[in-house]
């Protein structure tokens, strides 16, 4: 189920509130609208059916009386029509059309009985208001008023209230998207300069505000961006200092290694194995520092330009005596990348360096583009990395499953780690999954990177 975000939560609240608001205030309206001209309504008709009971009266107080004729007399306008019961007939003014029919039987009792009764009835489907007036104890008088004008009243009523509450729930969500884009705003500085932080501008700090409760927000963020940039200031000239040192060192190591590479004829079989030991492992110490330097620079902002990341990779191949037809970039790759080209020189070199060490051997260098991201990726013929490995093999130094796998023992040190820190530097990820027909696939994206 995907969730919805604050702000779209936060309007849906408002929206809701206001629905909520608007349809009790409109039920209520409406309720009492319709009850107040319902009773005024009643009111009107049960004095109009006393008054034309008592002209009725009147006019049957002789000793022959035309009873249609006296209902004629009436002036009950286009609205109201009089019925009369007396014995066992009923009379009208014009042709009986169902209105005796919609009487119900218990009002006529009722009134039969002497006493004068109310009730709203449906006639021919319309509503109808009925006041039945007892005259005499065998003469009753009806009176049917239409209450379609009424009905018609209140259901344009009904219909303007409807539309009111959806105006007002539309309105409670605009104003709650209004309002949460002003409160999230502060939220959004800050993801604003996270981002910006997490691509390595350590420099980024919130804005100074007047709203006192923002201030601590900004103070407090700004504070641990202070202590943040300073650790890792530290860190990073901990390593290249460290670096830089022993590169002395190893320089000398590395001549009298050479010295004792070239004596080797000289030297017998034990010692001259130990040479070549000692020789391998100063190349490696040699490399590692470099991975050390590498990872001190990888804090620096991205240098974005023009590159022709397909000539760089083509470039790392030949480097190792590799052939450059492993480079292959798809159909409607672009010649050039908007990418810092020292750090993705940097990705293809420690891929196509795995892929030797640990993977067999590189076997491609795919190169392609997806919705304005370039996608680098170096395929290897070895055992692949398992499941459970796959996200800490890009960490410092990682060792476990995948580096026993591979047989070396030692992990894949900082290459990979170098790695997956210039893909986020570029607001990119690093990733391994399976290569089809067997081996590991290293995948890095970058965002952005095509013009």
């Amino acid at each position: 189920m995907i969730r919805l975000g604050l702000r779209a939560r936060v309007s849906a609240g408002f929206a809701v509130g206001a629905l909520l608001l608007s349809a009790s205030m409109a039920l209520v309206s409406y309720e009492l609208t319709r009850r107040s001209l319902l009773d005024e309504r009643e009111r009107t008709a049960v004095r109009a059916a006393y008054f034309d009971a008592a002209v009725v009266r009147t006019g049957l107080d002789t000793e022959d009386p035309d009873v249609v004729e006296v209902l004629r007399s009436l002036d009950t306008g286009g609205v109201r029509r009089p019925l009369l019961h007396r014995g066992d007939d009923w009379y009208a003014r014009t042709a009986d059309a169902g209105l005796t029919a919609a009487i119900p039987v218990d009002l006529q009792q009722l009134v039969h009985a002497g006493e004068p009764a109310v009730q709203r009835v449906r006639v021919n489907g319309q509503p109808t208001l009925l006041v039945g007036l007892p005259l005499a104890p065998s003469t009753s008088y009806y009176e049917l008023t239409s209450l379609r004008e009424l009905d018609q009243t209140l259901r344009v009523l009904a219909l303007a209230l409807t539309a009111v509450a959806i105006v007002v729930a539309g309105s409670g969500a605009a104003l709650g998207w209004y309002a949460t884009r002003h409160s999230l705003r502060p939220l959004t500085a800050v993801a604003d300069a996270a981002q910006e932080i997490a691509a390595g501008n350590f420099s980024a700090r919130l804005a100074a505000t007047t709203d006192p409760d923002l201030t601590r927000l900004s103070t407090s963020f700004n504070h641990m961006v202070d202590q943040l940039s300073r650790r890792i200031e530290r860190d990073r000239r901990f390593a290249a200092d460290v670096s830089h040192e022993l590169r002395s060192p190893l320089q000398t190591l590395s001549a009298a290694a050479s010295v004792l590479a070239r004596r080797r004829a000289h030297l017998d079989d034990r010692t001259a194995t130990a040479a070549a030991l000692v020789a391998d492992e100063i190349t490696r110490f040699q490399q590692l520092v470099n991975d050390l330097i590498q990872l001190a620079r990888s804090d620096q902002p991205v240098d974005r330009a023009p590159v022709d990341v397909a000539a760089l990779a083509r470039r790392a191949c030949q480097a190792r005596g590799l052939p450059d037809t492993l480079v292959r970039a798809g159909r409607g790759v672009a010649a050039t990348w908007l990418v810092d080209e020292r750090r993705v020189e940097q990705i293809l070199a420690n891929l196509v360096d795995n892929a030797l060490r640990h993977g067999g051997g590189p076997v491609a260098v795919r190169l392609s583009q997806r919705d304005g991201t370039g996608v680098v990726e170096v395929d290897d013929e070895g055992p692949g990395v398992p499941a459970g490995d796959r996200e800490a093999i890009f960490d410092r130094f990682v060792r476990g499953r995948a580096a026993h796998s591979r047989g070396d023992g030692d992990g894949t040190g900082l290459g990979l780690a170098i790695v997956a820190e210039h893909a986020a530097a570029h607001r990119g990820r690093a990733s391994v999954g399976d290569r089809p027909g067997g081996g590991a696939s290293f995948r890095v994206e970058l965002p952005g990177a095509l013009p």
